[in-house]
């Protein structure tokens, strides 16, 4: 079965840190681009980061550049968020998503989703 499933969320008080997981099965983890979203209630779904599977390039949104960082395990098929400074407007559902023809930006159509995973960020 294609899957990714992530883990890592809870609730941090603003200035912690979270490490969310998305472990990917099913398919050839290193041909996909994976990247993390985030869906805050009442907001659209935004880009959050991606890493690239051709050259491990990747990509922030603004909002998070120099907070998190984006990395990935080969050997254990899964990609990390390592989000740091944490601030309430964090706060949202994140998920994880791979597309086998997206860029570092995951720009294109992103085939597997993940479930998603609550980060509640209190003030």
């Amino acid at each position: 079965e294609v899957q990714l499933v992530e883990s890592g969320g809870g609730l941090v008080p603003a200035g912690g840190s979270l490490r969310l997981s998305c472990a990917a099965s099913g398919f050839t983890f290193v041909d996909y681009s994976i990247g993390w979203f985030r869906q805050a209630p009442g907001k659209e779904r935004e880009g959050v980061s991606c890493i690239s599977s051709s050259d491990g390039s990747t990509y922030y949104a603004d909002s998070v550049k120099g907070r998190f960082t984006i990395s990935s395990d080969n050997a254990k098929n899964t990609v990390y968020l390592q989000m740091n400074s944490l601030k309430p407007e964090d706060t949202a559902v994140y998920y994880c998503a791979a597309g086998l023809y997206s860029d570092y930006k995951c720009s294109g159509y992103l085939e597997v989703w993940g479930q998603g995973t609550l980060v509640t960020v209190s003030s």
